[in-house]
């Protein structure tokens, strides 16, 4: 009998606890969904081990960020993005989303902040700092959630490095999850703390493009079968 990818696996329980339970996920569900992207690396998801400094998908060289669509639906999506030395992606936020990332392979500093009213400041205001530090893969998945955890964050790849992202639910211009993006201004008398100010148009210099997915086939069905978090 074939075994399940990784990939498949990490669909299969995001479908359980997302699709059928939207907004009602439990802490231990959440973490039970981290420790299945804990034991994801590149070549679960078609990067090309043998080059990964230069490509991120077999075979395809990237000089710009790259997004890579895997999977989407109404409660949650999956991802990837591929960044060259040097690229940023600015400051954004997650608007009532869960986001789980795993860091596949490479290295980047990532700087995140959440409202310090603990609300939901699209026009901007007082933040807190949250994260400020440099990962390096291997390293564990990270959680933010609509509320805490660096809803707001950056990245800046200090090498060639790519990042898995999980989003629930996804972005979506319709519904009001619209992608924020922000400016920072420091507060010398209070450090830790900086005013955001959301930028009204994307960033000039923000260039992503897309790239087709190369990894293991994912299996979708409208009723997957169910698994146990205790598994």
């Amino acid at each position: 009998m074939e075994m399940m990818s990784k990939i498949q696996r990490l669909y299969d329980a995001c479908n359980l606890v997302f699709s059928k339970r939207p907004q009602q996920q439990s802490f231990r569900e959440i973490r039970w969904l981290q420790s299945l992207l804990d034991t994801l690396e590149a070549v679960d998801v078609g990067i090309d081990q043998s080059n990964r400094e230069e490509s991120c998908s077999m075979g395809h060289e990237f000089s710009q960020i790259t997004y890579i669509h895997i999977h989407q639906c109404d409660y949650f999506s999956i991802g990837m993005f591929c960044f060259p030395a040097g690229a940023k992606l600015p400051l954004h936020d997650h608007p009532q989303m869960t986001v789980l990332t795993k860091l596949l392979y490479g290295s980047v500093a990532v700087k995140a902040y959440d409202w310090v009213n603990n609300g939901s400041e699209k026009s901007g205001g007082l933040a807190g700092v949250a994260v400020d530090c440099v990962m390096q893969a291997p390293c564990g998945a990270t959680v933010l959630f609509p509320r805490s955890g660096g809803n707001i964050h950056s990245f800046t790849a200090l090498t060639p490095c790519a990042v898995l992202d999980v989003l629930s639910p996804p972005y979506s211009e319709e519904l009001g999850r619209p992608s924020n993006y922000y400016t920072s201004i420091p507060i010398p008398l209070l450090p830790g703390y900086v005013i955001l100010e959301e930028e009204k148009e994307l960033p000039d210099d923000l260039i992503v493009v897309s790239a087709p997915y190369l990894g293991p086939e994912l299996i979708v069905e409208d009723d997957e079968d169910e698994l146990d978090p205790c598994s």
